[in-house]
């Protein structure tokens, strides 16, 4: 009998053809996340589900669905799903590491350029009319070349944004809960520091921690506080690791100089007192879209949720 599996949002060709191969699919086409009742209703009898970080997938989801025997996740994270109650119902829950790490990385140096840079303010200001004439003093922002790279959460995409620090010739420090070995520190040049010293010690910040309660509001008032008035944070990794209200109290009263944030507390509901501030850039997480990144985290999905519905192992699964 074939397999069935529901899409809860919109997927690319290649990869629903891909999936069709192997099983049934109930398909919601659009990018609007189905409502919970919907889920819930359509998850029923279904063998598989593929779904985005916008789906919750709780146990009450999870129960809906006592034949299921996987949820595969097209991202990083997996926050969004309750991974303990999966394993006490023997469903097996996957995500797509790797295949953004190089594109998110990509993104997080965008966010940092352009707010070291004050790039966005430099367009607004063309774009409104108000350049007249070249001015000496005109939109100073940061130099990047040279500077302090701190880096909270040195995985995969921490390490890629190391590397990419190596051609600015910039002195690299790092913490995270497991320190690299000495070969991998070596190579980029990353020094590993307590996470006060980065803290203290870096003209940029970056962030790529797991989001996990013990990284919930990782940078708080007192972080902000004990960076440099110079510094730039920026976040592309999940929204709660910052707690919004005091960044932007930190950025109007200026603490620190400036941020670059892909993510946020309450998607896509942003902290009032971000949106007219200068010194903040604001995307709406978008660090892994680019076209050929997306697409290898759709087929990555379905080739671990198509694994697991034929007996073998997935290719990514959730530890």
């Amino acid at each position: 009998m074939a397999k069935s599996v529901l899409v809860s949002r919109g997927l690319e060709d290649e990869a629903r053809r891909l999936l069709e191969q192997h099983a049934t699919v109930d398909f919601h086409g659009v990018e609007d996340p189905l409502p919970r009742t919907d889920l819930i209703r359509r998850l029923q009898g279904k063998d598989g589900l593929i779904c985005q970080i916008t789906d919750t997938i709780d146990d009450e989801v999870l129960g809906a669905a006592p034949g299921l025997k996987v949820v595969s996740n097209i991202a990083v994270g997996y926050n969004n799903i309750d991974v303990a109650a999966a394993r006490r119902r023997g469903v097996i829950v996957t995500n797509t590491p790797d295949v953004l790490t190089e594109t998110t990385a990509d993104f997080a140096w965008a966010l940092l350029m352009a707010a070291a840079r004050r790039l966005v303010e430099a367009d607004r200001y063309v774009r409104t009319g108000q350049w007249k004439q070249w001015e000496w003093r005109l939109l100073w922002g940061a130099d990047v070349h040279g500077k302090t790279l701190g880096i909270l959460g040195f995985g995969r995409i921490g390490r890629a944004v190391a590397r990419r620090a190596r051609g600015f010739d910039m002195r690299i420090l790092y913490h995270d809960a497991v320190r690299a070995d000495s070969a991998v520190e070596h190579e980029l040049g990353a020094a590993f520091v307590p996470r006060e010293t980065v803290l203290r010690e870096a003209d940029f910040v970056t962030l790529h921690t797991p989001f996990m309660p013990q990284t919930r509001h990782l940078i708080d008032e007192a972080a902000l506080r004990s960076m440099k008035r110079t510094a730039i944070v920026v976040n592309a990794a999940r929204g709660p690791i910052v707690d919004e209200a005091a960044l932007a109290r930190a950025l109007r009263e200026r603490w620190i100089a400036g941020a670059g944030l892909d993510v946020f507390e309450e998607e896509p509901r942003i902290h009032p007192g971000l949106l007219d501030l200068d010194n903040v850039v604001l995307a709406p997480h978008i660090a892994s879209a680019s076209q050929e990144t997306r697409l290898a985290m759709a087929m990555l999905a379905v080739r671990n949720c198509v694994a697991v519905l034929e007996g073998n192992p997935p290719l990514t699964p959730v530890p």
